[in-house]
């Protein structure tokens, strides 16, 4: 393999550098291994391409290897079944055994293309089994005569067909039913795509799953993107069935829900339309027989003016307009039209659409994101669904992270990790993105919200519900009462009755967040004795959030202008559908062991600049959320361009694998040590020591002096400069101190400024307008570029060439010591490795004492730990900082230099409590950094001869 690197990978698509052999033949051994590698290779090296063209090619030669397999354990069988067959037997008996065997494969294919739906819909069948009366089944295994199709109707029951819908079916526990599900599930047939009338006859088929398949997921949008445009490239583009999946968000073409803009929303909004139905008229056979009979009140002499309907042994009650309804409906051979159900989506009505779509991709080939988006806008149909529907057929899958590490994410998209591979690009950060996703929020705002609404319902179908229903809606009241006493601090719940009384309810208390391991959460709110399994398993089979948040939808619409309050504002926060799938989330959060999160405890009132009080379940391990990935797929590649320390990725997500059997590979750059120059400025133009530190960055002449040092590049560095700061909020108080002191005039003279925005939409246009000033720089000598570690210009976005010829990096952004989150973090990190006790260490605050969100004593927090807390703070700077600073150099002609502006860089490490910052930096940057320089001349003259030098070069 040594001497053949080049010929093993043909697909690559230049002649590969040798580092780029190297890589592509550690990521071969990998999957030849199977099991969890990490590959690291410095940003602008062709990682990419190199994943690509090795990864695939394993893919090929492996299904080749086991065609050959085949073939020859075809062969060997043939020959004994020649040997001992009897030339005796009739030709009609073999033939039979031939037929049969066909037969037999002709069924299991046949089963993998119809037969699929009914397990894998089977619980989507179940939530959509509320319907209209007259739009259910009618077969008599949907109606069996027993207990379990009783609705409890007791003497003064009456509801009308309009409240109708929104009753929940009876439903019955474990030890009360045999099964913890709905008592009148109704059959599960054959599971048709929304379509209409004209349509009906199509039913939904799904190809046979491709075995070995290969995911790949990154953080962002823009880089899976990249991902595609790199696949391109090679000839694995038209040889593979590749699919590309996102978000609902950015697939989304329905116009009408993207105005919502909130990624919940149109998430909900998308839902909601598929449950709606467009009522297209079908005939059914009535196969029970329909009384309609004046009904008379027991405790009234009189006729009421109801009629009840009697469907085998299920009662409602029908007004006379509702009768006439029903009559116009039946027709004249004793048969009722019923609607027909159809998405309410204009862009999932048509099954010869999606179809169609499937088949354009197949033509047309590799797509991204963007390209499936523009696709289904010229078909007119839904890209979400039709990418979608390719995964099973697909060799490559490309999608986000969110898709593929969350386990609900994976399972609703119906993605098979068996044996697969899986290759997690920009892993950097993975242990604390793929915990992220298993935190659980629900604010006061949304608890009030559910409360008042799980309320309202109660009582209006109370007398009405079976016993099972009552017992875990009061039960589900019983916890939110307990939730909102614990964030209003309020033992007794007098404060528990409207908005206003809530929010001043905060405003009474003092404002503080406390931290609580769940039992000790439960115990203190008296709810350890409730089954909370029974009680998310009964929300997910009863329907009861949809039900719920549907009569409340209603009750809303009816009642408009009357719950709206004197000064005009309503007491209604945020949608009941993702409130209460927030309470959801909480209570699946408090199933998980005790030392696997924290509860975090807000009473923070409300502001213009973020949320009033919430409760929060905060993941800490994400050990067993990735073993189930590990354990299932055939090997787990973890690459990135900054993954180490790497025994900090090891210890936090696979423990259980030994250093010495954790697969680990680092490159070299592609770019000689000349095109490079990384400085640590520890001195201004003024002669001032640069110190960022918390508690000198915010002063006057710190600013002034970055912003003198500004004035001073644009002479000196051409094109574009590209400036990091630690967060937003200080960007915006530097650029102000330069607009009142003037400095930022005379910088605007040399070069024009540019700003990352808070909103990722609008990034697009300011980096059009950054490339335009670069390329067109008269009467100026190019650009600056303000932006945010951790932004989304520092997480994806590529510099090359003259977008990035020099990046700043404005001192060490290290993450706010007064995040409570980030300090639950630390202190469990900290616990790592401690055999002696499996708690997690109180350090310097008790569990009795609250943490108000003090600066001062998260860092007494931080001095607390002993080792791995602290590496850990350090390391999300330095993570962060690698990942800034390798926003330059993109290929191997290009050139940059690297700013490192605080004296914290250039500094003794012996005199710092932490690990020097400089070991952490990338060991190509590393091999050529010029870590100390007397003052400010000496950085200037460094940076005119690099620049100099690489201009003559290019030149030339």
């Amino acid at each position: 393999m040594e001497n053949g690197g080049e010929a093993k990978f043909p697909a690559f698509p230049y002649k590969p550098y040798s580092i780029q052999i190297d890589f592509m033949n550690a990521l071969y051994h990998s999957l030849d291994k199977g099991g969890v590698s990490m590959l690291e290779s410095p940003t602008g090296t062709g990682k990419t391409l190199s994943i690509i063209c090795s990864a695939l090619q394993w893919v090929l030669d492996q299904r080749q290897k086991d065609q050959s397999e085949k073939r020859v354990e075809s062969d060997e069988k043939k020959g004994k079944n020649g040997e001992t067959g009897s030339d005796d037997e009739p030709d009609w008996i073999k033939n039979f055994v031939v037929n049969k065997d066909n037969q037999v494969d002709e069924k299991k294919s046949k089963k993998n293309k119809h037969g699929f739906a009914s397990e894998k819909y089977k619980k989507r069948m179940n939530k959509d089994s509320h319907r209209d009366l007259f739009s259910r089944n009618t077969d008599e295994e949907s109606f069996p005569e027993n207990k379990e199709c009783k609705r409890s109707v007791k003497k003064n029951d009456v509801v009308d067909l309009d409240d109708n819908e929104f009753l929940l079916e009876e439903y019955e526990s474990e030890e009360e039913g045999g099964i913890g599900s709905l008592n009148s599930k109704r059959k599960g047939n054959k599971f048709t795509v929304n379509s209409s009338s004209e349509e009906e006859e199509d039913e939904f088929e799904e190809e046979e799953e491709v075995k070995l398949k290969v995911y790949f997921c990154s953080r962002t949008h823009s880089q899976l993107s990249q991902f595609v445009k790199e696949l391109r490239k090679t000839i694995f583009a038209n040889e593979m069935n590749v699919v590309s999946l996102g978000s609902r968000k950015n697939f989304c073409i329905n116009e009408e829900v993207l105005r919502l803009g909130n990624s919940t929303q149109i998430n909900e909004r998308c839902l909601e339309l598929q449950k709606s139905k467009k009522k297209e008229i079908s005939k059914m056979k009535v196969l029970d027989i329909l009384v309609l009979t004046p009904y008379s009140h027991p405790n009234s002499s009189e006729t009421n003016n109801r009629r009840m309907c009697c469907w085998k042994k299920k009662m409602v009650f029908l007004t006379d307009d509702s009768v006439l309804h029903l009559l116009q409906n039946l027709g004249a051979e004793g048969k009722v039209r019923r609607t027909k159900a159809s998405s309410g989506c204009p862009m999932l009505r048509k099954h010869k659409l999606q179809k169609q779509f499937r088949d354009e991709i197949s033509h047309q080939g590799v797509l991204d994101i963007e390209d499936l988006v523009q696709l289904g806008r010229n078909i007119g149909t839904c890209p979400y669904y039709g990418s979608r529907s390719m995964i099973t057929s697909a060799d490559l899958v490309v999608l986000p992270y969110q898709s593929l590490l969350s386990k609900a994410s994976r399972e609703a998209l119906g993605l098979n990790l068996k044996d697969s591979i899986v290759i997690i690009d920009e892993a950097h950060n993975l242990a604390d993105s793929l915990i992220s996703m298993y935190d659980a929020k629900i604010t006061l705002s949304q608890l009030e919200n559910v409360h008042s609404h799980i309320e309202k319902y109660f009582g209006r179908f109370r007398s009405l519900l079976g016993p099972g229903n009552r017992r875990y809606i009061q039960t589900l009241l019983v916890l939110t009462r307990a939730f909102l006493r614990v964030l209003l601090n309020d033992k007794d719940g007098n404060r528990l009755n409207t908005c206003p009384d809530a929010e001043k309810g905060v405003r009474e208390n003092k404002t503080f967040d406390s931290s609580m391991a769940i039992n000790d959460f439960l115990f203190s709110l008296n709810i350890d004795n409730i089954n909370l399994i029974k009680l998310l398993q009964y929300i997910k089979e009863s329907n009861i959030m949809h039900k719920v948040s549907g009569y409340g939808d209603k009750m809303t619409t009816m009642q408009k202008g009357s719950a709206v309050k004197e000064n005009g504002e309503s007491c209604d926060h945020g949608s009941i559908l993702s409130g209460f799938q927030a309470l959801a989330n909480m209570l699946l959060s408090l199933t998980n062991n005790d030392g696997d999160g924290r509860i975090i405890i807000s009473r923070k009132r409300p502001s213009s600049s973020g949320q009033g009080a919430y409760l929060k379940y905060v993941m800490l391990t994400g050990e067993k959320i990735f073993s189930e990935i590990v354990h299932e797929a055939h090997a787990v590649i973890l690459a990135g361009g900054t993954l180490q320390p790497i025994e900090e990725t090891r210890e936090r997500l696979f423990p259980w694998l030994p250093s010495d059997h954790l697969h680990f590979f680092s490159c070299s750059h592609i770019v000689p040590p000349e095109s490079i120059l990384p400085l640590a400025v520890s001195h201004g133009p003024s002669g001032r020591s640069f110190d960022f530190s918390y508690g000198s960055r915010s002063s006057s002449t710190m600013m002034e002096e970055i912003g003198l040092l500004l004035c001073n590049l644009a002479t000196v560095i051409p094109e574009g400069i590209v400036v990091f700061f630690s967060s937003f909020e200080y960007e915006g108080q530097v650029y102000d101190a330069w607009k009142t002191s003037g400095i930022l005039e005379r910088i605007l003279k040399k070069k024009h400024i540019f700003r990352e925005p808070r909103k990722n939409t609008e990034i697009e246009v300011i980096l059009k307008k950054y490339k335009e000033a670069i390329d067109n720089p008269a009467p100026k000598s190019g650009a600056i570029l303000l932006a945010v570690v951790g932004g989304k210009i520092s997480e994806g976005i590529n510099f090359s060439d003259g977008m990035g010829r020099c990046i700043v990096m404005v001192g060490l952004p290290y993450p706010s010591p007064s995040d409570i989150e980030l300090l639950e973090r630390v202190k469990y990190i900290e616990s790592l490795g401690d055999t002696s006790s499996t708690e997690i260490p109180k350090l310097s605050i008790s569990e009795e004492e609250y943490y108000g969100g003090d600066v001062q004593s998260g860092f007494s927090i931080l001095r607390s730990c002993r080792r791995r807390g602290k590496e850990y703070y350090e390391n999300l700077c330095m993570k962060a900082v690698n990942q800034s600073i390798g926003r330059a150099i993109r290929h191997v002609n290009d050139y940059a230099a690297i700013l490192l502006v605080d004296i914290r860089y250039a500094s003794d490490s012996s005199k710092r409590s932490f690990s020097h910052p400089s070991s952490k930096l990338p060991q190509w940057i590393k091999e050529s950094l010029v870590s100390a320089t007397n003052n400010y001349g000496e950085v200037h003259k460094l940076l005119h001869q690099f620049f100099r030098f690489n201009k003559n070069r290019n030149c030339n």
